[in-house]
């Protein structure tokens, strides 16, 4: 199918959206990672249009501030009055001046249309010579939609609403979607002639295709294969819907193309994520943002990784994963968390309980257990101990803490930054570093061990302890007395 290039697609995204009941405009609502607005600005750029528009209105400011890092590439048109989709189109067309060539017309709520879709139209509109093209759906339930009317070659004759539609007419199924593919310069025209003697008082776009055909244009439609694309968000429910569909697509696509996803029902995967051939993917994870997943990797389950990136034939299991690398072959979890900045190297292990944030950690090394580390350059094959904590803040400011190569740290160490420990070094359990370890040291930093006999049944008299005290005691004593040695009592 040969697909001409738009000169211009104009995405209409400047509604308020009163049925989400939200603070955040409507085409800022969030669906797999991108603003509904986004999908629908991804699937026109696939066209490569001459000029990219987007028309704006409700928040002007957050939508104009979201696109301008979103998509730079777009032009943003504001529509000071929301006036009708008519009037929305004589906006950005008064604003960008004449335009030769096709015109798409499509909008920022219809996350779920696909750019294959959109081209196809384009082909129709193309093949057919028609002044307009408009998309349609064939519904199940038609009930609320404007009714599409052909004549008997096919072509458009006109929309009908329903509340203006015969008996006869409601009884078509065939919905107009409001995606239309038009003469640039006959658009032009047409929006110029439309009126606003409706009961809304607004200018609206189906307007032109009775126009234009009153003129002596052809206007035919291309029904779309699958009516749910056409469908748009404007409620919460809607967006979920929206969001599982959505959802279902992209799953299938990586499962196409050699991943295994065990659970799909609940699997969650954004838009920009990246999964490579064999990897696997565990019931209850969530893959957000532009995470990236390598070749045999296996994440989950019950694991959520948010723009982290995955070596090939790593582990992921029970983890929470924010702005973080985990080399090849390498091992997280169960029940980690690593913070932003974390990045571990090739072969290396975050265990159980482990929460690490602005900290590389390198090849082979490992953090076994019940360990924060933060503000750490870990170096290759070292361990670090059970219960350790890298003291990394004094109430004003972070430090850094360095552990060299093949350290072994040992359990229950609080390392209190800023502090280097050299190559080799080995330290004590229970030990507080508060100063450099040379290279190849042993660094033993704790208190010698006092016992001070019969303290619990002296301080503590008529406890458990004291009395579970004094029974041992007792115990021994008749144990020593049996053996010839005789134990006077406490």
């Amino acid at each position: 199918m040969s697909v001409p290039r738009p000169a211009a697609v104009i995405v209409l995204a400047a509604g308020e959206g009163t049925r989400m009941k939200s603070n955040t405009p409507k085409v800022l609502h969030e669906l797999c990672g991108l603003a509904l607005v986004d999908h629908m600005i991804a699937a026109a750029r696939a066209l490569d249009p001459d000029q990219l528009i987007v028309v704006i209105g409700h928040a002007r400011e957050r939508v104009e501030a979201h696109l301008a890092a979103a998509a730079p590439d777009a032009r943003t048109v504001v529509q000071d009055k929301q006036n009708g989709t008519g009037h929305a189109v004589r906006t950005a067309l008064e604003a960008v001046g004449a335009i030769t060539g096709t015109v798409l017309v499509t909008y920022g709520d219809t996350p779920l249309l696909r750019t294959e879709t959109l081209a196809a139209l384009l082909a129709r509109h193309a093949e057919d010579g028609n002044a307009v093209t408009v998309l349609t759906a064939e519904v199940p339930d038609p009930t609320g939609y404007g009714r599409i009317i052909r004549d008997e070659s096919g072509a458009v004759l006109e929309i009908v609403e329903e509340r203006d539609a015969t008996a006869e007419q409601r009884a078509v199924h065939e919905m107009n979607s409001g995606v239309y593919a038009f003469d640039g310069a006959l658009l032009a025209d047409g929006v110029k002639r439309v009126g606003a003697a409706n009961a809304q008082g607004e200018e609206y776009l189906t307007d032109v295709l009775a126009i234009l055909r009153e003129d002596g244009h052809r206007v035919g439609a291309y029904v779309a294969p699958d009516y749910v694309e056409v469908e748009g968000v404007n409620d919460r429910v809607q967006l979920a819907f929206a969001r599982r569909v959505l959802n279902d697509r992209i799953l299938k696509g990586h499962m196409r193309a050699g991943v295994t996803i065990i659970d799909p029902a609940s699997t969650w995967i954004d838009a920009a994520v990246t999964l490579e051939p064999d990897a696997v993917i565990h019931p209850g994870t969530q893959l957000h943002g532009a995470t990236r997943i390598g070749a045999g990797a296996e994440v989950g389950p019950a694991t959520t990784l948010t723009d982290t990136v995955v070596g090939a034939e790593a582990v992921v299991r029970n983890a929470v994963c924010d702005r973080s690398e985990i080399g090849p072959q390498a091992s997280v979890g169960p029940f980690a968390y690593l913070r932003p900045g974390s990045v571990l190297g090739r072969k290396g292990k975050i265990g159980t309980f482990v929460e690490t944030k602005n900290t590389t950690i390198g090849e082979g090394s490992k953090v076994p257990h019940l360990t924060y580390a933060g503000d750490a350059t870990i170096g290759t094959g070292s361990n670090i101990g059970a219960a350790c904590v890298f003291v990394n803040y004094d109430g004003v400011s972070k430090h850094h803490t360095v552990v060299g190569d093949h350290v072994r740290v040992g359990s229950d160490n609080m390392l209190v930054a800023p502090v280097t420990i050299g190559d080799g070094a080995y330290t004590a359990a229970g030990s507080v570093i508060t100063g450099d370890v040379p290279p190849g040291a042993m660094a033993v930093a704790r208190s010698k061990q006092r016992n001070i006999e019969g303290w619990v049944v002296r301080r503590r008299p008529g406890t458990a302890s004291a009395k579970a005290a004094e029974k041992a005691v007792a115990e021994r004593n008749q144990a020593n007395t049996q053996n010839g040695t005789e134990t006077s009592a406490e």
